[in-house]
C-alpha cells in the first residue's frame, strides 16, 4: 500500500505563489506515473497536471499551463507543483494521486490507484 501525504498548501494573494509538494511512502515511488487534481467548494474534483514515472512527459490542464509547473524527484520519493501567478479560481483542495507505472489517460482521475488526503489552496482577490 502506498500512502501519499500533501503538504505545502496556505493562504495567498491573487499572483502570487505556493509550491506543493507530494511525499511517498514507498521506496517504489519511481515506478508510478503521479498526477495532481483539484475539488473547489461545489465542483467535481479536476485534473490539473501530471508526470509520467521518470519525469519525462508531463501534462496539464488548460487553465494551469504557462503558470503550474509538476515535477518529482525520485531519489526523495516526492512530487512538487510549483503554482505562479494564482488566480482565486485556483482555489481548491488539491490532492496528489499515484498509479500505473504506465497510466493511458493521465487526465482520467479513475486511472490512479493511490490518493493523498488533500491540502487546501486558497487564493484571495
Amino acid at each position: 500500500q502506498v500512502q501519499l501525504v500533501e503538504s505545502g498548501g496556505g493562504l495567498v494573494q491573487a499572483g502570487g505563489s505556493l509550491r506543493l509538494s507530494c511525499a511517498a511512502s514507498t521506496r517504489t515511488f519511481s515506478r508510478y506515473a503521479m498526477g495532481w487534481f483539484r475539488q473547489a467548494p461545489g465542483k467535481e474534483r479536476e485534473f490539473v497536471a501530471a508526470i509520467s514515472w521518470s519525469g519525462g512527459s508531463t501534462y496539464y490542464a488548460d487553465s494551469v499551463k504557462g503558470r503550474f509547473t509538476i515535477s518529482r524527484d525520485n531519489a526523495k520519493n516526492t512530487m512538487y507543483l510549483q503554482m505562479n501567478s494564482l488566480k482565486p479560481e485556483d482555489t481548491a483542495v488539491y490532492y496528489c494521486a499515484g498509479g500505473g507505472p504506465y497510466i493511458e489517460n493521465m487526465r482520467n482521475e479513475n486511472e490512479y490507484d493511490y490518493w493523498g488526503q488533500g491540502t487546501q489552496v486558497t487564493v484571495s482577490s
